[in-house]
């Protein structure tokens, strides 16, 4: 079995952490396409051994050719056209460089064995531990009621009037039967939550019309039950909200809705996973959207339903998934998960489908612990009390005090102070910022992030010149970064801060690129590049030189011959005017340069494509 099956069959929290592995440099569907010869190389040796980096790079291409011919033999055009274009990225990142291809695939593979390592210590230090207490009481109790047989067996031999057996083997029978059943019912358990494949980081948030996954398991291993257990799901079984509510949503499940519980041959654990279920809306003419809930904020369930019939006695058995929100576009996914937070961080009742009837506060003792979470579970780094200390003034001002209450429209509804977005939908954008530009850098610590301009000022008071930091925007809904720096004075420092980069612009270039390459037009018209020092003092080259797209090597000259090898090399540059006047004590955004600048900074940086700062 290949490594990389077995981490397609990891949950869905582990599953996205090897989807942070791979990004366009070297992408996913390679390493699905050539699982087991990617796995066979030493690409450890080959990190350290150019020749050998050499031919595995070029084999690595061989292979691609091959796998594009029989992409070619099955008539699929979507996947021949995919191959070619990894196969030509490949070639223009790694062709000069098979080393760094080396060290890329060696440390993913690692990476890869770490998650597994990380999920079977997970599964066996906490699950198998659960399951190995359930499975030992339910043989015990199996044991007493045989030994209670064989009691009844020896009293119908021997007997006497005042015999304590047939006194009380009712009793010892009966409180047998009910323990068993009592423990076999509470074994009945949601291992996997609803989740959709394509968001496994939201679980409990499902859209009509789009598959989603949900795993039971029973708790206790007994050989006799295996394939004896069909499960029924049931959706929104008994909620009494469908007729109190009003404008409450009702919805049919698609999909094939039992499964026969199965041992699985790796664990023997006794198990069913549904994963083709869809939903979609019962229509209802009479229904109205004026009720007292918005979509997001209206909470269903899931139940499931077995029965056990063994030795005789017959056991019903139901367990419920944990309160989910249903939407009808991708576009409510973060204030559905915003509403699964609020509920599972201040209701322990699952069924409690009402909630946002009348939705409780929130300490920032309780949010702040909630918000460091969902930092760490998308990453690998949480917010520090720096980070929290700020998030906590922006939902509470700054005199708040930890206990102060936050309610429910101030996290996810109501707009912030003078901005046209909410609380969170910022921070969900943030996180999406995080996840597709900024990973590394945030993982790896380079990124303040969240910090107002105070405390971002005396942070950068004492440093030396050209030392900055990267924050997040406070403007920007769908999430943008930005940098500061300090350029020291006899009187006061100066800070500036360029115009935040949004997606728009990190889908162009990468933030170490825009880093090394930063420009500002000061005194004579001469490009400078005022980005030294990350805060506090690491210079920048080795703080994001790991980062980089390419070596700084000087462009080649213009084959005006016209026998030259093709184009001359562009790079994106990010260029700021400073004038002598813009020396004030504040963090403005610096402001783009005028056409007369722009046409001199083009004579004296030569050929390059630039992306002028607005």
């Amino acid at each position: 079995m290949s490594q990389w099956y077995k981490l397609q069959q990891l949950d869905s929290k582990f599953l996205e952490q090897v989807h942070q592995l791979y990004d366009d440099s070297f992408p996913m569907e390679i390493r699905q396409y050539l699982a087991v010869w990617l796995e066979g190389q030493d690409w450890e040796h080959a990190a350290i051994d150019y020749s050998l980096a050499t031919l595995l790079f070029q084999n690595l291409l061989s292979q691609l050719d091959d796998q594009y011919s029989r992409f070619t033999q099955e008539n699929n055009f979507l996947l021949q056209h995919n191959i070619r274009k990894s196969k030509r990225n490949l070639q223009n990142t790694f062709e000069e460089d098979p080393i760094f291809m080396a060290m890329m695939i060696s440390r993913c593979l690692s990476d890869e064995r770490k998650i597994l390592s990380a999920a079977e210590l997970a599964d066996k230090s906490l699950f198998f531990e659960i399951e190995k207490m359930f499975t030992t009481v339910a043989e015990s109790l199996q044991q007493v009621r045989q030994q209670l047989k064989k009691l009844e067996e020896l009293e119908q031999k021997y007997t006497y009037e005042t015999d304590p057996i047939t006194q009380h083997k009712k009793i010892l029978h009966d409180r047998t039967l009910a323990l068993f059943k009592q423990l076999i019912q509470c074994s009945f358990v949601v291992e996997r939550q609803p989740c959709m494949p394509t968001h496994p980081q939201r679980p409990l948030v499902l859209k009509t019309g789009v598959q989603f996954t949900v795993k039971l398991r029973l708790l206790v291993k007994l050989q006799e039950l295996n394939y004896k257990l069909k499960v029924q799901v049931v959706f929104d079984k008994d909620v009494t909200e469908k007729n109190t509510v009003k404008g409450f949503r009702k919805f049919n499940i698609l999909g094939t809705n039992t499964k026969v519980m199965n041992m699985e041959e790796s664990n023997g654990s006794l198990s069913a996973e549904f994963r083709h279920l869809q939903l979609k809306e019962q229509k209802n003419v009479s229904r109205t959207n004026e009720g007292p809930l918005i979509v997001t904020e209206e909470l269903h369930s899931l139940c499931f339903e077995t029965t056990l019939e063994q030795g005789g006695i017959t056991i019903d058995l139901e367990t419920t998934s944990l309160p989910i929100v249903v939407i009808s576009n991708v576009s409510q996914l973060p204030s559905g998960w915003a509403s699964i937070l609020w509920y599972n961080m201040l209701s322990n009742e699952p069924k409690n489908l009402s909630f946002f009837l009348n939705p409780p506060c929130a300490r920032w003792s309780q949010l702040s612990e909630v918000l460091s979470w969902q930092f760490s579970s998308m990453t690998k780094r949480g917010l520090n009390a720096d980070q929290l200390n700020m998030l906590g003034e922006k939902l509470l001002g700054a005199n708040a005090g930890t206990d102060d209450g936050i309610s429910w429209g101030r996290f996810c509804k109501e707009n912030m102070n003078d901005k046209n977005f909410p609380f969170w939908l910022w921070i969900e954008g943030i996180l999406e910022l995080i996840k597709k530009y900024l990973l590394c850098l945030w993982n790896d610590g380079s990124i303040v992030g969240f910090i107002s301009k105070d405390r971002e000022r005396a942070l950068l008071k004492d440093k030396e010149n050209g030392t900055f930091l990267l924050r997040f925007s406070e403007s920007s809904r769908d999430g943008a970064i930005t940098f500061t720096w300090v350029e020291p004075s006899p009187e006061q420092p100066y800070y500036h801060s360029v115009e935040p980069y949004t997606k728009k612009e990190l889908s162009a270039i990468t933030v170490p690129d825009i880093i090394r390459t930063y420009k500002v037009m000061a005194a004579e018209n001469i490009p400078e590049n005022p980005l030294k020092f990350l805060y506090p003092n690491i210079p920048k080259d080795q703080a994001f030189g790991k980062y980089y797209s390419r070596s700084k090597e000087p462009a080649e000259p213009m084959d005006v011959d016209g026998g030259g090898k093709g184009y001359i090399k562009t790079e994106l540059i990010s260029v700021s005017e400073v004038h002598a006047s813009s020396k004030l004590n504040t963090s403005d955004n610096l402001l783009p340069l005028s056409p007369e600048e722009f046409d001199e900074f083009s004579r004296v940086v030569g050929p390059a494509e630039i992306m002028v700062s607005r």
